[in-house]
């Protein structure tokens, strides 16, 4: 009877948690006691381990310790992976065309030639031309193509140049890269022209290079000289050009028409017989 009453009162009521935490409370010297044997085991077998044992225990830790060390590395790279390529997931979302994440493999070693190379090429759909981006903007473009790797012309280079647009009313100039990673230069910008500095510049289309829209630059200084026409603008890229390993590979629905034309081609080509064979 007794026992009921203390189940339904610990059970409806929570009457007994002070009596049980009073009980462990008294437990605990029975459950040192209890353990005190094999602790006694222990430290005794401490006194007399041999420096040696000490040695090749330190010896095996100092791996171990390698090793972490080494994980904590690979993950902190793999972490830093993974938020590129969430950034890079994201930039693609607002994007009309199709696109495929590519690596960059190599860097030109030439101080006067500013180009990458990624490890897509032409068995994965890569054409000279195609725009290349990073999570923030336009990179360049795909100078040279091979079966498994493609060579990327930056925008930074002397030899590139972008049509772009200013967003905020329209205006459209050329990007000129000046072998300057982290400036380009917008020519022929008249010095009546309304442009501001942090101005944004998109890609124009113009030309049928590179589709419209891209972010490339914002606009970061401007210098009006007197007796000039032009005014010397220097903008700031957008993409993190001597930064960014992963990049996307722009696909024109010109492009995807063109592929799945190609697909389509050999049903459309096949004879009645073929057609009969094949069926």
């Amino acid at each position: 009877m007794l026992s009921v009453v203390l189940i339904v009162a610990d059970s409806r009521f929570d009457q007994l948690t002070q009596v049980r935490s009073a009980i462990g409370t008294g437990l605990a010297p029975i459950h040192w006691l209890g353990n005190a044997p094999s602790q006694f085991n222990e430290w005794v077998a401490s006194l007399f381990t041999s420096k040696e044992d000490l040695q090749e225990e330190n010896e095996a830790l100092r791996a171990r310790l390698l090793i972490l060390e080494r994980r904590a590395l690979k993950y902190a790279a793999l972490a830093s992976e993974n938020n590129e390529l969430r950034k890079l997931m994201n930039s693609s979302e607002v994007l009309d065309d199709r696109v495929i994440v590519g690596e960059v493999v190599a860097v030109s070693p030439d101080p006067f030639s500013h180009e990458i190379v990624i490890n897509k090429g032409s068995r994965d759909g890569v054409e000279v031309g195609q725009a290349i981006l990073d999570a923030n903007g336009l990179m360049g473009q795909v100078e040279q193509t091979s079966s498994f790797t493609s060579r990327v012309l930056l925008v930074s280079d002397s030899s590139h140049a972008v049509p772009v647009e200013v967003v905020r009313n329209g205006l459209r100039a050329v990007l000129l890269g000046n072998g300057d990673a982290s400036a380009l230069e917008l020519v022929h910008v008249p010095d009546t022209a309304d442009i501001r500095e942090e101005d944004l510049l998109v890609s124009s289309g113009l030309g049928g290079r590179f589709p419209k829209g891209y972010p490339v630059a914002k606009v970061g200084s401007i210098t009006k000289e007197q007796g000039e026409p032009f005014v010397k603008i220097e903008a700031t890229p957008l993409a993190e050009l001597n930064k960014s390993r992963l990049v996307l590979v722009v696909f024109s629905p010109e492009q995807d028409a063109n592929d799945e034309a190609g697909e389509a081609a050999p049903a459309t080509e096949m004879g009645p017989a073929e057609q009969d064979e094949v069926r």
